[in-house]
């Protein structure tokens, strides 16, 4: 056990809650209801790229909300040359957002860890996904008991890896920033937004990208145990 950390943020989707896996099951319910034409390993194979893509420029605010969920599916559907309307594509934002939390499907360790390390620490969640949304998926994922507070970038109003947020956190949490760490798969948003805000970061490079050798990096949610 880490003695000078007491409260441990958690991002949520990508470190805790299987974003890629979840997003294609709901995807999939979408396209063989309505799409059938349409094959989901083939549209997340561009769907994939282009989300990330739009979610850092939604981050640093240079698209809105609305823009996200439209332009994410609108370049997905070109670069796969299938026509469709405006109409039919805001469909799919909305189902897709009303399905996705119904998968609730966790990275490998998730509950085992978080077993572990509730008994010692405090646990937060720190999201830049949308509150009522993500709200849906820790409950439906059987999440909520472990965490003692939930930041959403709406109610902080702004995004990591803008320093306000984690500053909003730290004071909900009622808690000091020496004594925080912050666990993240994302490592602009997540370890530097941290860093530069004053908290220690642990990177959850799931993907096994390089990355100076200075930073705390795990590969799989239990060698937390290492650091914690």
């Amino acid at each position: 056990m880490n003695t000078t950390i007491t409260d441990i943020f958690f991002d949520l989707d990508h470190t805790l809650w299987d974003f890629d896996k979840n997003s294609e099951l709901a995807f999939d319910r979408i396209f063989s209801e309505k799409y059938s034409e349409v094959k989901t390993e083939d549209f997340i194979e561009k769907y994939a790229p282009i989300n990330q893509a739009c979610w850092k420029l939604y981050q640093e605010d240079k698209i809105t909300h609305q823009e996200l969920r439209y332009n994410r599916l609108k370049l997905s559907f070109e670069a796969l040359d299938y026509t469709i309307s405006d109409d039919n594509i805001n469909q799919i934002a909305n189902d897709y957002i009303a399905f996705l939390p119904d998968n609730n499907h966790l990275f490998d360790g998730t509950i085992e860890v978080l077993e572990y390390l509730k008994p010692k620490y405090k646990l937060h969640i720190i999201t830049n996904g949308f509150a009522n949304v993500q709200d849906r998926k820790i409950s439906n994922a059987a999440l909520g008991g472990y965490f003692a507070t939930i930041t959403n970038s709406e109610s902080a109003g702004v995004k990591k890896p803008n320093s306000i947020i984690f500053d909003y956190a730290v004071n909900l949490a009622q808690t000091s920033k020496a004594n925080s760490i912050m666990i993240g798969d994302d490592f602009d948003a997540d370890v530097n937004g941290a860093l530069n805000a004053g908290l220690d970061a642990i990177f959850f490079n799931v993907k096994n990208i390089e990355t100076p050798k200075n930073y705390k990096q795990i590969n799989h949610l239990l060698e937390l145990k290492k650091y914690l």
